[in-house]
């Protein structure tokens, strides 16, 4: 991890410096800020280094978690991201939740009644979802939201969400999260979903499920006690990407439905050239990412006894 993690932010910061332009260029615009204040800021900022300078400088304070401090807002970037992070996390795993709890029962359902009148709707279902791209789905829930009035409109907390008690601050941020949930969660439910029909249509056709079956056992035992299991496995393995996409998801939805996350952040922070915001969002990002791989690694062998470390 701690090599790509290097990788990672070498090119992001060599990315960033040969965009063209820097922080200041919008404050050369303001009348109010003289020609001596932009060159004192220039040699505040370290923008009067060569970027290899700068990068080295960074590297060395991140590798202390001293991450910098934002051009825009003066704070350090570890306490605005992690204002931001929380959100992030909160969306994409309701929306994990909400994909796997409906996609798996589906698949195994459109599996065991393979070719079926449920089968063939639920497939239609899945090539449906899966053709919407999240943009639009995230400009159609919008357009819900203002057309019914019955969701809120940008943000995952209320106006009043300070005063509530603690069952009503948990109501509110449910309400909230319905349509972010939706938007990122049914790509996911259609994709998990013919991936597990698949895996469990092929692992029924196994010579120990005959065996099993002709031993006497229920469907349900061999359904649930010895497909189920096997065919879950790949799922398990898909895990970590299907995180890096709710992530890279949750981005595109942060920005349209106006959301207060990580991505909204980066976003904002890239357009302002604000360096080390933009850098610690991405290692942040990236973190997140290589963790929700080595967990679906870590729950794989868990679950898979013929996958584990023996000496």
């Amino acid at each position: 991890m701690i090599p790509v993690l290097l990788g990672i932010s070498f090119l992001s910061f060599l990315l960033m410096e040969l965009a063209p332009g820097d922080y200041l260029d919008t404050l050369r615009l303001n009348p109010q800020i003289s020609a001596e204040q932009i060159d004192k800021m220039r040699v505040q900022f370290a923008l009067d280094r060569p970027w290899y300078v700068r990068y080295s400088h960074w590297l060395g304070n991140a590798a202390t978690l001293n991450f910098g401090e934002s051009f825009q807002y003066r704070v350090p970037v570890t306490q605005l991201i992690g204002d931001r992070l929380f959100n992030t996390f909160i969306v994409a795993f309701a929306s994990t939740l909400f994909s796997w709890s409906i996609a798996i029962p589906l698949g195994v359902l459109a599996a065991i009644y393979k070719d079926s009148i449920f089968d063939r709707i639920a497939g239609f279902l899945a090539f449906a979802a899966l053709s919407l791209p999240e943009l639009f789905l995230a400009l159609l829930a919008l357009w819900v939201a203002l057309a019914t009035g019955l969701f809120p409109v940008g943000g995952l907390y209320g106006v009043d969400y300070d005063y509530l008690s603690p069952v009503g601050k948990a109501l509110d941020l449910l309400h909230h999260l319905i349509l972010p949930t939706l938007v990122l969660g049914i790509g996911g439910i259609a994709s998990l979903m013919r991936l597990m029909r698949g895996n469990f249509i092929e692992t029924m056709r196994a010579e120990y499920v005959t065996s099993a079956k002709a031993k006497g056992l229920s469907d349900f035992a061999v359904y649930f006690k010895h497909v189920f299991r096997n065919a879950i496995n790949p799922l398990i393995t898909v895990f970590g990407y299907s995180l890096s996409g709710l992530l890279s998801g949750a981005f595109l939805v942060e920005n349209v439905m106006s959301l207060p996350g990580l991505g909204r952040l980066t976003v904002e922070a890239f357009f302002a050239k604000d360096y080390y915001l933009v850098m610690a969002s991405v290692i942040m990002a990236s973190v997140l990412l290589m963790v929700g791989n080595l967990l679906a690694d870590i729950l794989l062998a868990a679950v898979d006894p013929r996958i584990r470390y023996d000496k």
